[in-house]
């Protein structure tokens, strides 16, 4: 999908091409299938080639990305993955400070709902 957003369509040649160690063409061409029948991608014809869209915006496949992996590794829970990647990371004071602001933040906008 990161190839797709940056190109904003592409066949699944490019698709291939931009992608590190590249896969073979036909798996690049059954993970577009794949993308297809969930609704993430769409295809148009142009001559005997297919162009590949992105349906989502980038925003809201993160959005959809994110709340697959809470509900799959974490019940759901943002607190639950919150404390895993903290546990799990070696923040420095400056960045730490950054993600105190952005729970602030997220608890004045919480009390103005």
């Amino acid at each position: 999908m990161d190839v797709l957003y940056a190109r904003g369509r592409a066949t699944a040649a490019e698709i291939q091409a931009g992608l590190p160690n590249r896969p073979g063409y036909s798996a690049v061409r059954a993970l577009l299938r794949i993308l297809e029948e969930k609704g993430h991608v769409r295809h148009e014809q142009e001559g005997a080639r297919y162009v590949y869209v992105p349906v989502m915006s980038p925003r809201a496949a993160r959005r959809s990305a994110v709340r697959h992996l809470l509900d799959t590794f974490f019940q759901g829970s943002t607190e639950r993955a919150v404390a895993a990647l903290l546990d799990n990371s070696r923040l420095s004071s400056e960045e730490l400070d950054r993600l105190a602001r952005l729970v602030e933040e997220a608890k004045k906008k919480g009390d103005s709902v």
